[in-house]
């Protein structure tokens, strides 16, 4: 693509230079454009806000961007991608061009994350209570002991079974829903005020799955916590989503609240998205006649 139609960062320096400004959001994007090694576009002029105590739920399919897009937000691009122009405001401060010493305060208290596959981000060969309670030590300042009683406590919190076992137990001895929720534990024993969950539930069965999402809701109500939550499964984001933006190839082509894009879609990618999903989904079988979604399948029939 001709990347000279975009803005540079460094044609933003003056308006960057500014280290905060008022903003009614825990998080706002503005005009992202992300670039590959060839200077292909990724992410092209993605714009979204995250109010404070809100869950916004972004849908695409593979290689759309959505990911990309979250390692921007968080400051942790692969190499030789890069952001060319926009602005990322956290807690209303601009992120972008923050190096890493910069960026230390505001990881793990300012802004957190979970994946898909946890077990990759957690050290085989340390057991899990004792990889929480490092965080805790290094990033809370507790003692050695204190972080331990914290850890197990934190554990017990995210409904572990005998938290004390699961605290010297290792990765490998852990199901994938147990590793889930250590994952979580610690990204949140922090306390962010905004956490991002990247494709967090996909590979967990069911129950597993709405147990760690009504685990989310909880959360948002007793910390006050902002969610930025990545699914592919329309259902997830039902559940959770007060706003929704619906990405394909790099690009928003539909947002707006969860009940109306989802219920009523405009585009014809959503309307694809959600077609197939009444088509393939138990849905189809258990929503009520006079639902918006059953009338939904009875356009798209």
């Amino acid at each position: 693509m001709n990347t000279a139609v975009i803005p540079t960062i460094a044609s933003q320096q003056e308006d960057r230079h500014v280290e905060s400004r008022p903003t009614d959001s825990v998080l706002s994007v503005e005009d992202l454009w992300v670039l590959n090694g060839q200077n292909d576009a990724i992410v092209k002029g993605i714009s979204f806000e995250v109010p404070q105590g809100s869950t916004l739920g972004i849908v695409g399919e593979s290689g759309s961007g959505k990911t990309i897009l979250l390692k921007s937000v968080l400051g942790v691009l692969p190499p030789h991608f890069k952001v060319a122009s926009g602005r990322i405001d956290l807690l209303g401060t601009d992120v972008l061009g923050l190096n890493d010493k910069s960026w230390r305060p505001l990881r793990g208290k300012g802004i957190s994350a979970i994946f898909q596959d946890p077990g990759s981000y957690l050290n085989p060969s340390i057991p899990v209570g004792k990889q929480l309670a490092e965080v805790l030590r290094i990033r809370g300042k507790f003692s050695r002991r204190a972080a331990k009683r914290e850890a197990i406590s934190i554990f017990d919190r995210l409904y572990l079974r005998s938290p004390e076992l699961v605290y010297h137990q290792y990765p490998f001895e852990l199901s994938g829903g147990m590793l889930q929720r250590v994952l979580m534990a610690i990204a949140l024993c922090l306390e962010p005020e905004v956490l991002i969950a990247d494709e967090a539930t996909t590979a967990l069965d069911v129950t597993v799955q709405a147990e760690l999402l009504d685990l989310l809701k909880d959360l948002k109500t007793t910390l006050g916590l902002s969610l930025v939550l990545v699914s592919h499964d329309l259902a997830v984001i039902t559940q959770t989503a007060d706003y929704v933006l619906v990405i394909r190839d790099g690009e928003v082509i539909e947002e707006g609240p969860t009940e109306q894009v989802l219920h009523f879609p405009k585009a014809p990618y959503t309307q694809l998205l959600v077609n197939e999903h009444a088509q393939y989904g138990l849905d189809k079988f258990l929503v009520p006649a006079s639902s918006p979604l059953s009338q939904l399948e009875e356009v798209h029939a």
